[in-house]
């Protein structure tokens, strides 16, 4: 008995390569996407990977994957010293958060007693905690520049216009240092603040004339003193040297005299 042969459906073949066709292409899809799941995390930072948007773990520097699509690393400089501006912006900052988008505000602030002041300063801070810098705090740059201003208006409304123009300087970045640390780990910003340093601080050019009138006007008051106790540290030692030797000329005379008188008696007698 003879097995009728038959023939291949002319239609089933080419619905085989279309999806043979497919699995190429999503094969290679894959395997490019794999491929570009590679990340490097520089020496100066760390990685924070988080899977599904899930906090999964630091990733240390160096040649680091995240499955795409499901694994994301973000990273976090923490071995830089990053600093904030108020009152100016350094043109080409790396930090993209580091100049001052409206300088004339934040520097014009008032004093205790009632003065205008222009008080520019930088903020130096590291970021300590990766994790909690980057989940506990929604913007922890805009939250730290905030946070900046607030104490400094408040110290500098505590000061008068001379202590910040002159003396105070010293006192008032010690004041905002410690008051601005206790609030970043109040907060939970992962930040840890290093340094706060007064730039040029002036008065408003509307007053900038008076003021420097008035610098002149005590230093020339100043110079005036210095040269009245020059004076006088030249003439009381000179003035008492001449009382102390005409004292010692009279003690002389006086011994003396009495030396003459007592070999006059001896004489007479």
């Amino acid at each position: 008995m003879v097995t009728p042969v038959v023939a291949p459906n002319p239609e089933v073949r080419p619905i085989r390569l279309v999806l043979g066709l497919i699995a190429c292409i999503g094969l290679g899809a894959t395997f490019l996407t794999l491929l570009f799941g590679f990340t490097t995390v520089p020496a100066n930072s760390v990685g924070v990977k988080t899977r599904f948007g899930a906090y999964d773990g630091l990733v240390n520097p160096g040649l680091a994957y995240a499955i795409p699509y499901v694994d994301k690393i973000d990273v976090v400089p923490t071995q830089r010293l990053l600093k904030l501006e108020f009152g100016f912006a350094t043109p080409n900052a790396t930090n993209v958060f580091q100049g001052d988008n409206e300088p004339g505000e934040t520097e014009t602030m008032i004093t205790g007693d009632l003065n205008t002041a222009l008080v520019p300063w930088v903020v130096q801070y590291r970021i300590v905690d990766p994790r909690m810098y980057l989940f506990d705090a929604r913007e922890p740059e805009k939250t730290l520049r905030d946070l900046s201003e607030s104490v400094m208006r408040e110290v500098i409304g505590d000061r008068t216009v001379d202590e910040v123009l002159t003396i105070g300087r010293h006192e008032i970045e010690t004041a905002t240092l410690q008051r601005l640390a206790d609030l970043c780990s109040q907060y939970g910003l992962g930040i840890q603040i290093q340094q706060v340093q007064l730039a040029t601080v002036r008065p408003p050019p509307a007053v900038q004339a008076a003021f420097n009138e008035v610098n002149q006007a005590q230093q020339e008051k100043q110079t005036a003193i210095n040269q009245a106790w020059s004076v006088y540290n030249d003439a009381v030692p000179n003035a008492r040297g001449q009382a102390k030797e005409r004292e010692k000329q009279a003690e002389a005379y006086a011994f003396r005299r009495g030396n003459e008188a007592k070999g006059a008696a001896q004489t007479f007698s």
